[in-house]
């Protein structure tokens, strides 16, 4: 009785160590995650604030690629902190980036706007994004590590997917935030210099971080290596010079970390953005609704997690992103349809033509903001349906030919810049796009969407469902990625497939499908760029993937 006394005694010790471990890991990383994406859902708001000096539609689209440039630089963080955390140890390595990120954050909110300091504003703000994704590189790599080499066999997909949950949950309590400020605020002081308070309030989240990650020791893993003299002497040489492991870094992100971003960005962000952006709906509601799909999607990341225990990480992560591929199109027509379906119906009554010659027609993009895009009768056309956000399609035209928009059967010719120049070609565009804003509202292309309109329930089911994707392949992709590398160099290893699949290929996805659809005129357009990227992984994946949920990871 003694011995099985003894035995249940140390088991209830090692699973309140575990518990420890898991939790203090894990609310780590949520806040971490709160101030990485605290800017893509104040993107609007960063706008107006820091790229002013731009047109709207140019100034949106900056606004999301800096939030991308944070994104750019996270396989940086992960070869640096990497290589790091390989070298000296787990704890202190995630120590360190969680100061970087909090004090970051922080400064994004005292930073001064473009009207107070003109271009700096936009570069210090680039600059802060950048040390964020610096200090992410960093963190994620090594909590997920440090969770998984504390986990036993039989439960590492489980007690990792806690790591997973962290990014939707920090997302979710930046949600709530920004939900609570703006209800308390009002939207006009939400938007003067309420958006800044979710910013500062992060540095309380800094120090609860630092004090709970201050309790932690070394992973036992770890430990166990250095106490061996075993550590790896040049982590970057063994990881990437040498072309086995190499071998197994490339697989990790083609086959399996770049659709899991793309899936993850699309379910979590592109459809909060689209919302907003394409279908008219308040930011506010937007906020709402995608908080309430992330609540009841979130158990899912433990359940797929503890799935991938029983029957393997990749079959949940191939099936999640065979499902997007299938579903996307379909599932953002429905949003349409669902969430603001007096757009729908004039798309379907009233579609949208421009008709031109395509050399003749720019890109709806200026990096440096110069472009007004006044000079071709194209360009006058196209600028206004896309700071609109309006759905269309192009119809070639014979060169020289001055563009028409076509409403319906209505058809409306846009100005020649050859035959009008300074202020009567000022006055000439401003006439131009009152008559097609009538226009656009009279075919019931509503500036705004009507929340009596709105299907809510069938909108949340949408948004739950795309979010059920993003658990799938995200849940079981932290013991994947730990379980594909030996212990010396596994937190070097797994960091940059992992960051160079979720910082390049999903933090770009919607700065790159918001060009796209600014391009083409199609609002669904941008979807090819997650559905291609999710193809492309499932085949990959299906024949170079390893199945690795049985491995001894400490061997």
């Amino acid at each position: 009785m003694a011995t099985t006394h003894g035995k249940t005694s140390d088991q209830d010790a090692t699973f309140q160590s575990d518990k420890k471990v898991i939790i203090a890991s894990s609310l780590g990383t949520v806040f971490e995650w709160y101030d990485f994406y605290l800017y893509g859902l104040l993107a609007t708001y960063i706008s107006a604030q820091f790229f002013s000096g731009v047109n709207e539609t140019t100034g949106f689209i900056l606004a999301l690629g800096a939030f991308a440039a944070g994104f750019a630089v996270r396989p940086f963080g992960a070869l640096v902190f990497g290589r790091i955390g390989d070298l000296v140890g787990r704890k202190n390595t995630f120590l360190v980036t969680m100061g970087i990120m909090g004090l970051s954050t922080f400064a994004v909110g005292l930073l001064p706007s473009y009207t107070s300091i003109g271009v700096a504003a936009p570069l210090m703000l680039v600059f802060l994004r950048l040390l964020q994704g610096l200090a992410l590189g960093g963190e994620y790599g090594g909590a997920a590590t440090y969770v998984a080499e504390h986990a036993p066999q039989n439960r590492r997909g489980l007690y990792t997917s806690f790591i997973q949950t962290t990014a939707t949950l920090g997302l979710f309590a930046a949600l709530l935030v920004v939900i609570g400020l703006r209800y308390l605020l009002g939207e006009e002081a939400f938007a003067a210099w309420g958006w800044r308070l979710p910013f500062i309030i992060s540095i309380v989240l800094l120090g609860v971080s630092l004090w709970i990650r201050l309790q932690l020791a070394e992973s036992p893993a770890f430990q166990r290596m250095k106490d061996e003299g075993k550590t790896s002497k040049a982590p970057l040489t063994e990881a990437f010079a040498r072309w086995g492991n190499l071998k197994i870094v490339l697989i990790a992100l083609f086959g399996a970390a770049m659709g899991q971003a793309v899936v993850w960005y699309t379910g979590q962000f592109y459809a909060l953005f689209f919302l907003e952006k394409m279908l008219k709906v308040d930011g506010a509601t937007t906020n709402v609704l995608m908080a309430v799909a992330l609540a009841l999607g979130t158990p899912f990341f433990v359940i797929f997690g503890w799935l991938s225990d029983k029957i393997g990480r990749k079959p949940i992560i191939m099936t999640g992103c065979a499902l997007a591929a299938l579903t996307y199109f379909p599932l953002f027509g429905a949003l349409t349809q669902a969430a603001n379906p007096a757009l729908a119906a004039a798309q379907a009554a009233s579609p949208i033509t421009v008709v031109s010659h395509d050399a003749d027609c720019s890109v709806q993009f200026d990096p440096v903001g110069r472009n007004k895009f006044d000079s071709k009768s194209c360009d006058i056309a196209k600028s206004f349906l896309a700071k609109n956000g309006v759905n269309y399609t192009n119809v070639e035209a014979p060169a020289n030919t001055i563009a028409q928009v076509r409403i319906g059967n209505q058809t409306f010719t846009a100005p020649d810049p050859a035959k009008v120049t300074g202020e009567a070609r000022k006055a000439a565009i401003a006439a131009y796009q009152g008559e097609l804003k009538t226009a656009i509202a009279a075919a019931g292309y509503a500036p705004k969407y009507d929340p009596a309109g709105m299907n809510t329930p069938l909108v949340i089911a949408i948004l739950f469902f795309m979010v059920l994707l993003v658990t799938a392949v995200y849940g079981p992709i932290a013991a994947l990625l730990v379980e594909l590398f030996p212990t010396n160099i596994r937190y070097t290893s797994m960091s940059l497939p992992y960051h160079i699949g979720n910082g390049w290929f999903g933090g770009f996805l919607p700065t790159t499908a918001f060009a796209m659809v600014a391009a083409t005129g199609d609002i669904y357009y941008g979807l090819w760029y997650p559905v291609v990227l999710a193809i492309v992984t499932l085949v990959l994946g299906l024949l170079f993937l390893p199945e690795t949920f049985k491995r001894d990871i400490n061997a």
